[in-house]
């Protein structure tokens, strides 16, 4: 069972259902991220975020840098919060207003490669983050991952 969520919009006056990851889901997106990573043969991981950023699912592969769960969570909050790839917010980081928004959401936010958003129907759901391989290798095991949903 999905789980739905509906948004007034005032501004644009229009109301629109938001369906939330479930858990099953967000597992499936995290298990392509890490066939992904084992076909590259890289130890990663993985992490999804609901569109406020909060954590659904996270999974650390053996061997995989401790550090590399959070980087997974950072780059997925910043995907979600952004609605676009980690990767396309480096170079605006040090900018004010993302390094205000990334402040006020209490600085998890990490806007380096790695993240891509989960969007459906035009609406984003939230994101999946990868953290242990190079940028390009996570961006591309969090593309696998969300590609399987």
């Amino acid at each position: 069972m999905r789980n739905e969520c509906v948004i007034c919009d005032t501004y644009n006056r229009r109301t629109v259902t938001r369906m939330a990851i479930t858990l099953e889901e967000a597992n499936r997106i995290i298990q392509g991220a890490l066939a992904q990573a084992a076909e590259l043969n890289i130890q990663v991981s993985a992490a999804v975020c609901d569109a406020g950023g909060r954590l659904v699912a996270l999974s650390r592969m053996d061997n995989a840098i401790w550090a590399s769960a959070y980087g997974s969570q950072g780059k997925a909050v910043a995907s979600a919060a952004f609605g676009r790839p980690s990767g396309e917010l480096t170079e605006r980081a040090d900018q004010p207003t993302p390094r205000g928004i990334a402040a006020a959401e209490g600085g998890h936010m990490i806007m380096g490669q790695g993240a891509v958003p989960i969007i459906r129907n035009g609406v984003i759901e939230g994101a999946c983050g990868v953290g242990g391989g190079t940028s390009q290798q996570d961006e591309d095991c969090a593309k696998s991952g969300v590609s399987k949903l």
